[in-house]
């Protein structure tokens, strides 16, 4: 009886740790030899050109609140149309393999808020802002309400001064 519910055991956690690594290991959004400093500077000089905003994803294959984000951002219709209109969007990867520290310097630390963590620059390559993702958390996920609300609250219209005029 005692094997019986032994093996039941090793089974489930078996099964259990065999299905979590192919979810991870299916998940390649982070290329950890990417240069990163290359691709946000292609990302600066199209943004330039389209007078779109950076957006900026840090984190990790590893990681699964990145793929919740990214998952979630690519599947709304809304937030991926809105996205797509102001920003550029830009995977950096933060894992053993390349922790991409300078960049993360250059980008004021951002990693002192976990992963994933986003980082908006203008159009010309100035920090505009980072952002800790918890407070985009719902529940087990991310809100879409929320993500769509900073991506709004971030955008180049929102910080166009001629906006504001009345």
């Amino acid at each position: 009886m005692h094997l019986r519910i032994l093996s039941l055991l090793w089974f489930l956690f078996a099964a259990t740790t065999c299905f979590a690594q192919d979810k991870n290991d299916s998940f390649t959004l982070y290329k950890p030899e990417a240069n990163a400093y290359a691709e946000i500077h292609d990302a600066v000089v199209k943004a330039s050109k389209e007078h779109k905003h950076v957006f900026i994803q840090i984190g990790g294959n590893w990681c699964i609140w990145c793929k919740r984000l990214y998952i979630l951002m690519s599947n709304d219709k809304e937030i991926k149309n809105y996205t797509d209109s102001n920003y550029i969007v830009v995977h950096i990867n933060y894992s053993k393999e390349n922790k991409n520290e300078q960049v993360l310097q250059s980008l004021g630390f951002p990693q002192r808020f976990g992963y994933p963590v986003l980082v908006v620059l203008d159009e010309h390559g100035n920090r505009l802002h980072t952002q800790n993702t918890a407070y985009l958390e719902e529940g087990k996920g991310y809100s879409a309400k929320k993500i769509l609300e900073f991506l709004k609250n971030w955008a180049p219209a929102a910080l166009d001064p001629a906006h504001y005029k009345n």
